[in-house]
């Protein structure tokens, strides 16, 4: 009798998001369907963005858990000077370097590393930095205690948790913008005097 060898799973085909606006609006890009990988949807995007379209030209920004890349892919769109995307999953971190250069974007880098191990580089400052980890981890509080030291006054955070979820933030961050939306919180704040240091 023969045994067969047990079949290995196909890898799942790759998932799709649209650029929502600036220089490479309604691009449809290409991103891997890892778990827990969950993108910010268009209007919650728009809505971010329309908080944020004053502060993006030429601004240094950090999408901490890239995932898609959504947010970094559109805040380059819409005029950011760089973006850094760190993503710990091989398969995200490849499909997100094939769309930068599908794009042309040279000022788009990929470090894949954990967030925690990216943040110990002191690679900042950043102006804008978007925290959207995966719901079912608690990582919010250790990312934006690392991020204090990172960022000088004025900066904005922008994060993603379930809604109603307590966020602890550093002292002397300012809330900006809050919005709930289905079962997402969206919050945007701003870095105070040395981090209230």
């Amino acid at each position: 009798m023969t045994r067969r060898s047990p079949r290995r799973a196909a890898p799942q085909p790759l998932s799709q998001l649209r650029i929502i606006g600036g220089r490479w609006r309604g691009r449809r890009l290409q991103f891997a369907p890892v778990e827990g990988l969950r993108p910010t949807g268009d209007r919650l995007r728009e809505t971010l963005f329309n908080w944020l379209q004053f502060h993006l030209p030429d601004a240094r920004c950090l999408d901490l858990f890239a995932g898609s890349g959504a947010l970094g892919l559109e805040a380059l769109s819409r005029g950011a000077a760089r973006v850094d995307f760190v993503e710990l999953n091989p398969r995200a971190v490849q499909t997100l370097r094939e769309q930068l250069k599908l794009l042309g974007a040279n000022n788009g880098r990929v470090h894949h590393c954990s967030a925690a191990d990216f943040l110990a580089g002191h690679r900042g400052p950043f102006d804008i930095v978007f925290v959207d980890p995966p719901f079912a981890g608690d990582l919010w509080r250790e990312s934006l205690a690392a991020l204090a030291s990172q960022l000088d006054e004025g900066a904005l955070v922008y994060v993603e948790t379930p809604r109603d979820s307590p966020l602890p933030t550093p002292a002397g961050w300012q809330l900006e913008k809050d919005k709930r939306a289905g079962r997402v919180q969206m919050r945007l704040f701003r870095t105070g005097p040395q981090n209230g240091a």
